[in-house]
C-alpha cells in the first residue's frame, strides 16, 4: 500500500518528529489551555456571584445563586460548545481546518472580554448579559474541539501521533491548574488590599464593593492567551490531507509540506484525481455506505463520550462535601467573600494538580504504547470500581474524610489517564479526510450532552431525600450514594461500547478510514491474477 499512497502523505506519515510537530501542539494547545481556562473558572467564582447580587436581608447565610440561576451560569457555555462543535465540525470537513480556526479563536477573545464586561442596573441584567456572552464563548470554543483534534491528526506521524493529538488536550489540564492559579492570585491580592470582616460579624460589610471587579477580572483573562496564539494559528498552512483529499489541489499540499517537512514532494495530481474518484472518497455522511462503513465507529465514538461526561462532570456534586470536611473550605458565614474565593480556589487547584494533570500526561506518555482501546477500557474499568468503592461504604467515607478524597482523586486520574483523553483523540483518527472535522463534532457534542446532564441533572438527583436537608431551593433527590450506584453504571455502559472501537495505534489516518481500501483490494486482484496466471493447469 506504500507505493499506492500519495507520497505527501506517506512523507507525514513516516516523518520524523520534529519542530513543526511541537509548534503544532502549542498552537493547537493553547486554544486547548483557553477553552479548559473559560469553561471551568466560572466555576470558581459563582459563589461570589451569589454573594453579590443575591444578598437576603437578615439571612443566616451568605446569598447563593438560585438553581435555575446557577443552573444557567454554569450550563450555558456547554450549550453553546454543543452548538459550536456541530456547527464548526461541519464547517470545518466545508470550507478547510484553517480558515474556520481563526474564526473560533476571535469568537472566544471577544466573548471573554464581553463576559467580564457583563453590564445591567439589575441583578437579573447583569447575570442576563453574563449569561448571553458565555453562551457565544461556548460556541466558539466549541469549534476548536473538531478543529484541533483533526488539524494535529493530519499533521502528525503515524508513530507518534496519538501522544501528539493527547499533548494538545492535555493542555487542558494547564487550563484548569492556570484558572485556579490566576484566581488565587487575584482574590489574595483584593483581600489584602480591601479588608473585611466574615459575614456572620457583618453580612454587608463582609462584600466589599470592589468585589465586582474581581471575577470579571478572572473572566477576562480568558482572552490573552487566546489573542496571543491567534497569529501563529494564521500562519499555519492548511493540512495537507484537506488540500489533497478533500480540496483536491496537490500541488498546494506538496508545496505546503515540502515548506514543513524541508524535503522535495511530487505534486501527483493525476493520482489525487484518480484517487478521490474512487467510492471510499463519493459517499456522504447520511448515506448508507457511511453506515455500513462507520456506522458503528460513530456510535461508539458518540455513547462513550457521552457516558463518560456525565461521570466527568456530575463529580462536582461531591465536591463541595470533600471540601469542607476536610477543612479546606469552612462554612460560608465565617468568611468574607473574597476569603471564599481564595479558599475555593485554593481546593480546585489542588485537586487539578494531583488528580488532574497527571493523568493527563500519563496517557501522552503510554498511548502509543498501550494503544487507545486497552487505555480507554482501563480507564472505564477504573472509574466503575472506583465510584463503587464510594458508594458502596458511602457511610464509612463520611468518617473517614482523608480516604474518600484519595478514592476521589483516582476516579479523576483514571478518567484522565483513559476516556477522558481517548474520546477525544478516536474521533480524529478512524473517520475520512473530508468527514472527520464533522464526525469529531458529533462526538464532542455528544460527550457536551453527557455534561449537561451529568452537571446538572445530578445537581438535582444528589440532593437528600430528606426535604429539610436538601440545598436551599433544591427538590429532594436520590442522595449522593445512589447518584454514585448510577455514575458507575455509566461508566460499566462506557467500557462496553468501547468494543465498538477500532485500535488505531501505529496505522496511517487513511488505513483506519478505508480510504485505500479499492487501492487495496485492487493490489489483492492484481497478485491473485500473478499467482493464477503462473499456476499449472490440472
Amino acid at each position: 500500500m506504500a507505493k499506492q499512497q500519495l507520497e505527501v502523505l506517506n512523507a507525514l506519515d513516516v516523518a520524523k518528529t520534529q519542530l513543526y510537530h511541537f509548534t503544532a501542539i502549542i498552537i493547537a494547545g493553547m486554544g486547548f489551555f483557553t477553552d479548559a481556562y473559560d469553561l471551568f473558572c466560572i466555576s470558581l467564582v459563582t459563589k461570589l456571584l451569589g454573594r453579590i447580587y443575591y444578598h437576603v436581608d437578615g439571612s443566616p447565610t451568605p446569598g447563593t445563586l438560585p438553581p435555575n440561576v446557577s443552573a444557567a451560569v454554569n450550563g450555558v457555555a456547554f450549550c453553546g460548545t454543543l452548538s459550536g462543535q456541530l456547527f464548526f465540525g461541519w464547517l470545518g470537513d466545508k470550507m478547510g481546518r484553517k480558515k474556520v480556526y481563526g474564526m473560533t479563536l476571535m469568537i472566544m477573545v471577544i466573548c471573554s472580554l464581553a463576559s467580564g464586561l457583563s453590564f445591567g442596573h439589575t441583578a437579573k441584567g447583569v447575570i442576563a448579559t453574563l449569561c448571553f456572552f458565555r453562551f457565544w464563548l461556548g460556541f466558539g470554543i466549541g469549534g476548536d474541539y473538531p478543529l484541533s483534534a483533526t488539524i494535529m491528526s493530519e499533521y502528525a506521524n503515524k508513530r507518534t501521533r496519538g501522544a501528539f493529538i493527547a499533548a494538545v488536550f492535555a493542555m487542558q489540564g494547564f487550563g484548569i491548574l492556570s484558572g485556579g492559579i490566576v484566581t488565587l492570585i487575584i482574590s489574595a491580592a483584593f483581600k489584602n488590599r480591601f479588608k473585611a470582616p466574615a459575614y456572620s460579624v457583618d453580612p454587608l460589610g463582609s462584600t466589599v464593593p470592589q468585589a465586582d471587579y474581581v471575577w470579571r477580572i478572572i473572566l477576562m483573562f480568558g482572552a490573552i492567551p487566546a489573542a496571543l496564539t491567534y497569529y501563529w494559528r494564521m500562519k499555519m498552512p492548511e493540512t495537507a490531507r484537506y488540500t489533497a483529499l478533500v480540496a483536491k489541489n496537490a500541488k498546494q499540499a506538496a508545496q505546503d509540506m515540502s515548506n514543513v517537512l524541508q524535503v522535495e514532494i511530487q505534486e501527483e495530481q493525476d493520482k489525487v484525481e484518480k484517487l478521490t474518484q474512487t467510492e471510499a472518497h463519493q459517499y456522504g455522511l447520511f448515506s448508507k455506505e457511511f453506515a455500513r462503513r462507520h456506522g458503528l465507529h460513530l456510535l461508539g465514538t458518540t455513547t462513550t463520550w457521552f457516558v463518560l461526561d456525565i461521570a466527568f462532570y456530575s463529580q462536582n456534586l461531591f465536591q463541595k462535601d470533600i471540601f469542607s470536611a476536610i477543612g479546606w473550605i469552612p462554612k460560608a458565614a465565617t468568611m468574607n467573600a473574597l476569603e471564599e474565593v481564595f479558599r475555593i480556589a485554593r481546593a480546585q487547584t489542588l485537586i487539578a494538580l494531583c488528580g488532574t494533570v497527571p493523568g493527563y500526561w500519563f496517557t501522552v506518555a503510554l498511548i502509543d504504547i498501550i494503544g487507545r482501546f486497552w487505555i480507554q477500557m482501563m480507564g472505564f474499568f477504573f472509574m466503575t470500581v472506583f465510584m463503587l468503592g464510594l458508594a458502596i461504604p458511602y457511610n464509612h467515607w463520611t468518617h473517614i474524610h482523608i480516604g474518600f478524597v484519595v478514592m476521589y482523586g483516582f476516579t479523576f486520574f483514571f478518567a484522565n489517564f483513559g476516556p477522558n483523553s481517548t474520546t477525544f483523540i478516536v474521533p480524529a483518527e478512524i473517520f475520512p479526510a473530508r468527514l472527520r472535522s464533522t464526525c469529531h463534532g458529533i462526538s464532542a457534542a455528544a460527550g457536551k450532552a453527557g455534561a449537561i446532564v451529568g452537571s446538572f441533572g445530578f445537581l438535582y438527583a444528589a440532593q437528600n431525600k430528606d426535604s429539610t436537608k436538601t440545598d436551599r431551593g433544591y427538590p429532594p433527590g436520590i442522595g449522593v450514594r445512589n447518584s454514585l450506584f448510577v455514575l458507575a453504571a455509566c461508566n460499566l455502559l462506557g467500557l462496553l461500547f468501547t468494543l465498538l472501537l477500532p485500535e488505531s495505534k501505529g496505522k496511517s489516518l487513511e488505513e483506519m478510514s478505508g480510504e485505500n481500501e479499492e487501492e487495496e483490494a485492487s493490489e489483492a486482484e492484481s497478485v491473485s491474477g500473478i499467482v493464477n496466471s503462473r499456476s499449472p493447469l490440472f
